[in-house]
């Protein structure tokens, strides 16, 4: 867990393109895990005409998805209880103006913060977003592999998942 940054946190961001009818995916420092101004300032210099947004996977635990927006950025954390324990999480809630979980909401099935349809113009509707979401069986990358699959890229983005 990354609270108050002690540990390092496990995971891996994907920065993912379209350019015409091409995919591409490309994986994040690291240290990008932790640093969502960062996560979000790169995605702005990706120069592309189609869409751009990352996928990060954190510890097993959760997800989150970025995409900037003009004026700042859409974002999906599919566990929001995660605040409690991650500063990427808590940094997401903050962004959002979602307020904190309190410690006794943390028994409860976690629940999604953000834009549930911020992958719709790419095929992946609200609620299929929230199916996946909803999968608590899942691994984060398990969740991102079906999103992957569902926007049309999963061969690209499973190319990265091999380097992880």
């Amino acid at each position: 867990m990354s609270a108050a940054g002690t540990t390092t946190t496990e995971g891996f961001g994907v920065a993912v393109t379209r350019e015409d009818t091409t995919w591409r995916c490309s994986l994040l420092a690291p240290e990008l895990l932790d640093d969502l101004d960062g996560v979000i300032t790169g995605l702005r210099r990706v120069a592309s005409s189609g869409p751009v947004f990352a996928m990060l996977a954190v510890d097993d635990e959760f997800f989150v998805i970025v995409r900037p927006i003009p004026g700042g950025a859409t974002l999906l954390l599919s566990d929001a209880t995660a605040g409690l324990d991650y500063d990427i999480a808590a940094d997401v809630l903050d962004l959002l103006q979602v307020q904190m979980p309190e410690d006794d909401e943390v028994d409860d099935d976690p629940w999604p913060e953000g834009d549930l349809g911020l992958l719709a113009d790419l095929g992946l509707s609200e609620q299929e977003m929230q199916l996946i979401v909803d999968d608590v069986d899942l691994y984060p990358d398990e969740q991102l592999t079906m999103i992957a699959a569902r926007c049309g890229f999963a061969d690209a983005f499973g190319k990265i998942l091999e380097k992880v």
